[in-house]
């Protein structure tokens, strides 16, 4: 009986945590379609003193693009550091994220902190807004 309950209890951040892991895969994939299958619309992001929003999945496929970033910095995939439920109720879940984008190499170009607001809308879970903070630049080896 004690299973049903820890299950129920932590539904909600087992589900916000199932559509990150998808987010990241995609973006690690490089899928637009996959990427913008996990967002609820409209999506915003916070980001670099801007606010970006996205009103339709049509939005995110035009718009999001993964040949810029990696011409520009280098980047070859992201990853967890750590995921963080700071807030949970049974349609939404705030998610404290750190991550790191790598280049090809598997070296760290960057560090991030940001929150990812995840939410249940129609009995479906996305990833509703996000709010990045500055990237953390790794130091250089001596």
């Amino acid at each position: 009986m004690a299973g049903v309950a820890v299950r129920a209890q932590f539904g909600p951040e087992n589900a916000a945590m199932g559509v990150l892991d998808r987010y990241l895969d995609a973006v690690n994939a490089r899928d637009a379609a996959a990427l913008c299958r996990t967002w609820h619309y409209p999506h915003v992001r916070f980001a670099d003193g801007e606010v970006e929003t996205w009103d339709t999945p049509g939005d995110c496929a035009a718009r999001r693009g993964f040949d810029a970033p990696a011409a520009e910095t280098g980047w070859d995939r992201s990853g967890w550091d750590r995921r963080t439920v700071v807030q949970a109720y049974p349609d939404k879940v705030h998610v404290a994220v750190i991550f790191s984008e790598y280049d090809a190499a598997g070296r760290r170009l960057a560090q991030l902190d940001a929150l990812h607001i995840v939410t249940r809308v129609d009995g479906r879970w996305g990833l509703r807004a996000r709010s990045r903070f500055a990237a953390v630049q790794p130091e250089a080896p001596p």
